[in-house]
C-alpha cells in the first residue's frame, strides 16, 4: 500500500520456520510474522541471510524485527521480545547405527558436534564449555550438519527437531530412519520468538505485540500453526 509505514525484517534459512521456495520467503513463522504486519497496518521488507548476520542486525539497528530466535538467559538483555510464535524441541542427534550413549551433556564433549555460527545450539554448547575448532564443528547452513553426519564428519547434530525432520525429508531420507535423539537440551523456554534490539522504541514493540495478541484471539495464529505442525512431526 502507498505510503504505508515499512521496516525491516530478517531471518535465516531454517524450514519449517523461514525458508525460501522458489525464490519466496515462507514457513510456518513467516506466516506468523506476514499475519502480524497485516493487522498492525506495516509493511514488511523481509531479508533471509546467514544466521550471526541477522542476529548482529537485530541488535545494532532500530527498527529491525528479527525472527525466529530462541530466547535465552544470554540473549535476554539484549532484546525486546514481540512473543512466542512456534514451538521447538533441541536435541543433539546421532545418526542411526552409531553407538553414542550421552547420559549427561559433558559426555558429549568427546565427540564431534556440528552447530550453526551464532544459533541458540552453539550458544548453549559454548556456555557449556564446549570449544569451537575442539569439540564444535560451526557451519554456516543448517544442511551441511546434516550431510556431515552422514557422512561421519561429525558424531552428532544439535538442531530442533521440526527443522531437523523437515531438512531429512528434503534430503529424500526417513528421519525415522536416519536420526537418532541421544540428549535433550532445555534451550529455549516456548520455542522460538519475534524480537527487536534494544534501539528499537518501546512503542513499535507494543504494536507488534498487540498484533500478536489479536491474531491469537481471531484465531489466525491457531490456523496457521496446525497448517505447518500437522504435517512435519509424525
Amino acid at each position: 500500500m502507498a505510503g504505508a509505514e515499512t521496516i525491516r525484517i530478517v531471518t535465516e534459512e531454517l524450514a519449517p520456520y523461514n525458508y525460501t521456495e522458489k525464490g519466496v520467503l515462507t514457513g510456518f513463522s513467516t506466516e506468523i510474522v506476514q499475519a502480524i504486519l497485516k493487522d498492525i497496518k506495516i509493511e514488511g521488507k523481509f531479508q533471509s541471510m546467514p544466521w550471526a548476520r541477522a542476529y548482529e542486525s537485530a541488535i545494532n539497528n532500530e527498527n529491525v524485527l528479527i525472527y525466529s530466535i530462541g530466547r535465552t538467559p544470554q540473549r535476554e538483555k539484549l532484546f525486546k521480545w514481540v512473543g512466542a510464535i512456534a514451538p521447538a524441541s533441541n536435541y543433539l542427534f546421532a545418526y542411526a547405527g552409531h553407538d553414542i550413549k550421552i547420559r549427561q551433556l559433558a559426555d558429549a564433549k568427546k565427540y564431534q558436534t556440528g552447530s550453526v555460527n551464532t544459533d541458540i545450539g552453539e550458544q548453549f554448547l559454548e556456555s557449556q564449555g564446549f570449544v569451537k575448532g575442539k569439540n564444535l564443528q560451526s557451519s554456516v547452513k543448517y544442511q551441511l550438519n546434516y550431510e556431515k553426519l552422514k557422512l561421519g564428519r561429525i558424531d552428532l547434530w544439535v538442531m530442533n527437531e521440526m527443522a531437523a525432520y523437515h531438512l531429512v525429508r528434503q534430503s529424500g531420507d526417513d528421519p525415522a530412519k536416519t536420526l537418532v535423539k541421544v540428549y535433550k537440551l532445555d534451550l529455549s523456554e516456548n520455542g522460538y520468538f519475534l524480537a527487536f534490539g534494544q534501539k528499537t522504541s518501546d512503542k513499535l514493540v507494543n504494536r507488534f505485540r498487540q498484533g500478536m495478541e489479536n491474531i491469537k484471539k481471531n484465531g489466525t495464529f491457531d490456523t496457521i500453526k496446525k497448517k505447518w505442525t500437522s504435517a512435519e512431526i509424525n
